[in-house]
């Protein structure tokens, strides 16, 4: 089979191309990858290469030794990736070990994977342990409101999850657990990854601080509506903010506790304290 013919890779391109529609990927902004199943790796293995040369990650991903993705290029626009997908994505392999990396298709004008291949690959790691395998999405966007919300809010998990969860009812729904927040730090290197990937342990979400916001699921579309409605619910707070500095009503703590028993959820309490 073809890779372009591929329904994971198709996949992968429109989840790139309706982030771009939403005017999260200015310029070569953001990233996505995705961990391909054993099936998906056969079904092109006659299709990939082995004649690259092996390059180092930048961090050591041993839980992923040997697995291949399909990621973004440094440097290629979101824009592009629909027009032209063998110029701006590739599947990547990593060695035994998960300290290296080849290109076994795509980026045929050449170029490397996302700079933050580190950020995603140890997130990708980590949600591969503690989902028992079942997550395989990482996706990484310069989300506006979000951003704006990093100005003006306490860089807190507790603040930042309860103010999005009274923006939208469907908020502790979608993501239950809450979110994470990074300060800001220098994108690309190791110690960004790592503060990420300890995040990801207990949340879907990490809000880097002034920056956008990673997010990980089981498949592109839990993936890219997770990213949705944490930035729509941010996009009603700022405009809430702008209008006024206080609330007038909201959803109040014991509204949220009888939401979690009708939805079956767990709500951690710690994100419901008295304001």
């Amino acid at each position: 089979m073809k890779v372009l013919d591929t329904e994971f890779v198709k996949g992968f391109i429109k989840m790139a191309n309706d982030g771009f529609m939403q005017g999260w990927h200015e310029r070569n902004g953001g990233n996505l990858s995705y961990r391909l199943k054993v099936e998906e790796v056969e079904s092109i293995r006659t299709r990939l290469t082995t004649n690259t040369e092996w390059m180092p990650i930048g961090t050591s991903v041993p839980g992923l030794g040997g697995e291949f993705f399909l990621v973004t290029g440094s440097g290629k626009y979101f824009r592009n990736i629909i027009v032209d997908p063998e110029a701006c994505i590739a599947i990547i392999e990593l060695d035994d070990k998960g300290e290296n990396y080849r290109i076994s298709w795509g980026l045929v004008d050449g170029g490397r994977p996302t700079s933050e291949l580190a950020s995603h690959l140890r997130n990708h790691e980590v949600k591969k342990k503690v989902t028992d395998g079942i997550y395989r999405v990482i996706y990484h966007a310069h989300t506006t409101n979000i951003i704006a919300l990093t100005f003006v809010l306490p860089l807190s998990d507790e603040v930042f999850t309860r103010e999005l969860w009274e923006m939208a009812t469907e908020c502790p729904v979608v993501f239950p657990d809450g979110v994470g927040v990074v300060p800001w730090m220098v994108p690309g290197g190791q110690a960004i990854a790592i503060a990420t990937s300890e995040l990801m342990k207990k949340y879907d979400v990490a809000i880097w601080a002034h920056h956008g916001m990673f997010c990980s699921g089981i498949d592109f579309d839990l993936t890219f509506g997770l990213m949705h409605t944490v930035e729509k619910s941010a996009e009603i707070l700022v405009k809430t903010l702008s209008m006024s500095p206080q609330k007038l009503q909201t959803i109040q703590p014991q509204n949220f506790r009888d939401l979690a028993v009708d939805f079956k959820l767990t709500l951690p309490e710690r994100f419901l304290y008295e304001k």
